[in-house]
């Protein structure tokens, strides 16, 4: 792209994210996890069901708070499941956990 062409940035971005698998992987309520925040327990099922956009600070606690990176808890893109991305195989986006045959 050159300096005279501009991206259309109209279209609709739309953050994924894997607030309720961590959730769920620490047993914790949801409303457990909206008071850890500060924020109510239906903003939080709003997030976990992508029906709303967190603000960048929130983002920023609830990745924070699980002890992860931003972009582990929040992608762009749609994340595969964890099993792949951990241990590879079809569908993995990091390469972590990559089959090594004998």
């Amino acid at each position: 792209m050159d300096g005279n062409e501009r991206r259309d940035l109209s279209e609709e971005f739309r953050v994924y994210n894997r607030v309720k698998v961590l959730r769920q992987e620490l047993d914790l309520s949801r409303q457990e996890l909206a008071n850890a925040l500060g924020i109510g327990y239906r903003t939080l099922g709003y997030i976990e069901r992508q029906d709303y956009t967190p603000s960048l600070e929130l983002a920023w606690r609830i990745s924070r708070f699980f002890e992860l990176p931003l972009e582990a808890v929040f992608s762009p893109e749609p994340f595969g499941r964890m099993s792949k991305e951990l241990y590879g195989g079809p569908g993995a986006r990091h390469g972590r956990g990559e089959r090594h045959d004998p």
